[in-house]
């Protein structure tokens, strides 16, 4: 299985980029990873919220395949330990599964499209983080789910 993280915006912060190059080094041990960071939407000061998701949306369809299974990092999605995020991880590897699709929406989240489209939803927090954080946030669970997986001395419980 693949993981592809799809973001929406690109990250500015080197700190941060520097960040979740480390964990997308340590992961690339584990499973094959790729982070692709969608471009932003030009001239959203003209868009409403609907068309800014819309486009946003588009961007998103277009870096899917057929196969992909397709989940949401959206505040009503569901929650997981991150014991449990590991066994989900285990679970979509047992499946067979290509492609897994995580994807960080724009400010304003997602189009209906990509809500029909998606096989799941998750919520790293009931907290609102920027977008840039999510990032490294979700990186590092993917991380960290793998090491539970594979009983390496990172995770604690």
């Amino acid at each position: 299985m693949k993981i592809l993280l799809l973001a929406v915006g690109k990250t500015d912060d080197k700190n941060l980029i520097q960040l979740i190059d480390i964990y997308q080094n340590r992961l690339k041990h584990y499973i094959k990873f790729e982070l692709d960071i969608l471009p932003d939407i030009k001239n959203v000061k003209n868009l409403s919220e609907s068309e800014q998701k819309e486009k946003e949306g588009q961007l998103i369809l277009k870096k899917l395949q057929p196969t992909d299974q397709l989940i949401l990092l959206d505040e009503k999605g569901k929650e997981f330990t991150s014991l449990l995020f590991s066994s989900f991880l285990q679970k979509k590897m047992n499946a067979g599964i290509k492609q897994l699709v995580f994807v960080i929406g724009g400010p304003y989240g997602f189009s209906d499209e990509v809500y029909q489209k998606a096989q799941g939803k998750i919520s790293l927090s009931k907290m609102t983080f920027s977008h840039q954080m999510i990032r490294l946030f979700m990186v590092e669970q993917l991380y960290r789910g793998f090491t539970i997986l594979k009983n390496e001395p990172y995770h604690h419980e």
